[in-house]
């Protein structure tokens, strides 16, 4: 088998297309998301606390010379707004998966009908109880 059939055979496997949606579903639910906390969740938290624009929030290590570079800074309100983003994510990733293991728990949980066989047996069964 050469290699570009087996690359075929391997990319056209069910798993690594679900793979690929998903990848691709969860790149959009992050735009998704980023978008949320910076311009629907920090604005109104900045605001109950004074004005505050979190995103503009750094630690200057080393301030930037007259031409205006080389400005070395810690930049902790970015990362507070990726720390929630996160939050988000994995709040959403952790439902999803508690609804689908519900999901599945109920289909495992239904019994399942009974072979041709059984019902058969089942039927003489009662035949030769009643006579």
């Amino acid at each position: 088998m050469g290699m570009l059939s087996e690359f075929k055979a391997f990319a056209m496997r069910g798993n690594v297309m679900d793979l690929a949606v998903g990848v691709v579903i969860g790149a959009a639910f992050g735009k998704i998301v980023t978008s949320l906390v910076d311009q629907v969740i920090m604005p109104p938290i900045g605001m109950l606390i004074g004005g505050v624009d979190f995103s503009a929030y750094k630690w200057v290590l080393h301030p930037a010379g007259a031409d205006g570079k080389g400005e070395v800074a810690l930049q902790y309100g970015a990362f507070l707004n990726t720390i929630i983003q996160f939050v988000i994510v994995a709040l959403a990733i952790f439902l999803v998966v508690k609804i689908m293991n519900r999901m599945i728990k109920k289909e495992e949980a239904a019994p399942a009908a009974p072979s041709a066989e059984v019902v058969l047996l089942t039927e003489i069964r009662d035949l030769l109880k009643k006579g």
